[in-house]
């Protein structure tokens, strides 16, 4: 390979899952470059190149349409593709002899459900996107999680032809959907773009969110999710460290190595709590409450003694109802959420382990380190390195 590599990225730019991706992408080829890039600014549909005249060396591309795969293939460049179809992925299909990236998207719908499950609501709904396989893999793991829990889920049927897809056109009937719905009732959108649509349809319908319905999207898309009205909870996906893996499988492809097709997973990381979801479907007012502390303060060196002197109780009393409602203690609660937050901080900052242990609400960095590692077998700084390419 003369010269540096040339790499056309067919990755949607309007959505964020797409955006953080590039980032990662670009984070590899400024470390390890220089490369230079195509890239149009877009949605999911895409267009190739003139690879030759152009010299492009490789490509990373989401694959909608048989023209797209034609051109991809014709270039025979090292290719990259994102969330494979069913039918591309099939034995048959040239294209299933590409590398591949994909998000969990059974992981990020079971962490919505048990998300959901926590805030104890026991009546849920899934509203998803006909034709996209991530959609319907988001499906199957939201009614999986949930009826493995003992609930049934209401599944919103999405029109497949482009011209009911309309917005105008589908909102009234996603509205009237939604008016049958049992409340109150916890929603699951397979991605933050329909999350918002759900929500104007639920202020059509005349149902409020929080109170009647709460809303939780995927991909964590900072505008998107800020549009919605109430502001939308997300699970946030590791796509940018998907992103940096992918170029540098890419750039192993471009120089000639031997590399056996391969599958990249984006990771699901945590849950974003945003109003749409801002609500506790718990009847016990203590177990409520002690929630909202816990969440409020986790990130601060509290104990679970702080929280018996905020609700004036026994601490017997208070952790036999609150393990009946919730499923954890209230020690092990605390230490979930001052987790979560650290994994966030790990892959979103690049703030030192010591201060992220105190940002978590850790007293010490050592005992950080010490839970850190016995909930995922591994150190805080391994763990950041192995999700975010920082080792290449």
């Amino acid at each position: 390979m003369n010269g540096p590599p040339k790499v056309a990225l067919l990755v949607e730019t309007a959505r964020g899952y797409g955006q953080q991706m590039l980032r990662g992408i670009i984070r590899y080829g400024r470390l390890h470059g220089p490369w230079r890039f195509y890239l149009t600014p877009g949605d999911f549909e895409q267009a190739v190149p003139r690879m030759r005249e152009w010299g492009g060396t490789g490509i990373i591309a989401r694959i909608e349409t048989p023209r797209i795969a034609k051109a991809i293939l014709d270039s025979g460049l090292p290719t990259i593709a994102l969330d494979l179809s069913d039918k591309q992925l099939d034995t048959d299909h040239p294209l299933s002899q590409l590398s591949e990236v994909k998000s969990d998207s059974v992981g990020a719908a079971t962490m919505a459900a048990e998300y959901l499950l926590r805030r104890g609501f026991r009546q849920f709904a899934f509203i998803g996107i006909a034709d996209r396989v991530w959609s319907a893999k988001r499906q199957e793991g939201f009614c999986h999680a949930i009826e493995k829990a003992g609930f049934e889920v209401h599944v919103y049927h999405a029109p497949k032809s482009r011209r009911l897809r309309v917005w105008e056109r589908e909102q009234p009937r996603l509205a009237e959907w939604l008016s049958t719905l049992p409340l109150p009732i916890a929603v699951m959108a397979c991605n933050d773009d329909r999350g918002r649509e759900v929500a104007e349809a639920c202020h059509v319908a005349g149902i409020r969110i929080p109170e009647e319905l709460a809303l939780i999207g995927v991909d964590n898309d900072d505008l998107l999710c800020e549009l919605a009205d109430p502001p939308l909870s997300s699970v946030v996906l590791n796509a940018a460290g998907v992103g940096f893996r992918a170029a540098e499988l890419l750039d192993q492809m471009m120089r000639g190595d031997e590399v056996e097709p391969r599958c990249l997973i984006a990771e699901p990381l945590s849950v974003v709590t945003r109003r749409s979801t801002d609500m506790i479907a718990i009847e016990d007012p203590d177990v409520v409450e002690a929630l909202r502390f816990i969440h409020d303060h986790a990130s601060e060196p509290i104990q679970v003694a702080d929280i018996l002197r905020q609700l004036d109780i026994s601490r017997r009393n208070l952790e036999l109802r609150f393990s009946h409602m919730v499923g954890r203690t209230l020690h092990a609660e605390l230490q979930r959420i001052r987790l979560q937050r650290a994994r966030t901080l790990l892959l979103e900052s690049d703030l030192p382990v010591p201060k992220i242990a105190v940002a978590s609400g850790y007293a010490t960095p050592s005992y950080f380190i010490q839970v850190f590692r016995k909930e995922y077998g591994t150190t805080p700084s391994r763990y950041r390195r192995e999700l975010r390419g920082d080792s290449a």
